[in-house]
């Protein structure tokens, strides 16, 4: 069995509630990643991927100015380090979401997508 604490990224790229829709899809673009998590302090304060750049993009918002806050999920389900991959692909499937905060005490330590959970399972090629 292999857990998230095993196939999560331990690099993950936060940003604030005033941090613009903008400035966040360029991390994600620079970056190659789907998703930055949005802290207030060191919690958990929401989600915002890729997905939400095209809905604020979509609803003709000025993605310049427009904080990530009004697009991003709030509270998201999130994971402990110590939970079995499956289990944690069987949520992300059932909740229809791709990325995956890992947090140990209520602190992020971690962030997984669907891919590296797929990836895990099929092994190196």
């Amino acid at each position: 069995m292999t857990n998230l604490g095993e196939v999560m990224s331990t690099t993950v790229t936060s940003v604030t509630a005033s941090t613009t829709v903008s400035e966040a899809a360029e991390l994600m673009v620079r970056g190659r990643f789907g998703s930055v998590v949005v802290l207030r302090g060191e919690m958990l304060e929401g989600i915002f991927t890729e997905r939400d750049v095209l809905r604020a993009v979509g609803n003709s918002v000025d993605v310049q100015v427009e904080p990530v806050t009004k697009w991003m999920t709030e509270d998201p389900i999130s994971s402990s380090p110590t939970v079995d991959t499956e289990d944690a692909v069987g949520v992300m499937i059932s909740g229809g979401f791709r990325h995956l905060p890992v947090l140990d005490h209520g602190r992020i330590v971690g962030i997984v997508s669907l891919r590296d959970l797929l990836s895990a399972r099929i092994g190196p090629s």
